[in-house]
């Protein structure tokens, strides 16, 4: 499966998108990628109504994720295990699953 481009993440089913880090931490990288993907306008202009808000703490602290979608489900997801492409899989197979027109748009 090929990963997600930016310009293929779609926030249309997305409520808010949290992402917490400690920027001194070596394990942040992929939640600063994720963090930039879904911070790009392209992306954003998908869904003007999602928030998307980034907590910067130097608390030591582990990176986290938090995706509330339009249906009051949540994602949340552990930065330092996983890739930023792996993130970014994981919640755009959410978001097509949750949007009709995702759907189609995917099989096509």
């Amino acid at each position: 499966m090929a990963a997600p481009t930016k310009a293929s993440v779609l926030l249309k089913a997305v409520r808010t998108i949290t992402v917490r880090f400690c920027p001194f931490e070596s394990n942040v990288r992929s939640t600063r990628e994720f963090l930039a993907a879904v911070s790009s306008e392209k992306v954003r202009s998908t869904n003007m109504n999602c928030e998307v808000t980034s907590m910067v703490k130097h608390d030591r602290s582990e990176p986290i994720v938090d995706i509330t979608y339009a249906d009051g489900e949540r994602l949340v997801m552990k930065g330092a295990q996983l890739t930023s492409r792996e993130m970014l899989e994981a919640f755009q197979s959410r978001c097509i699953a949750k949007d009709p027109q995702g759907k189609a748009a995917a099989k096509k």
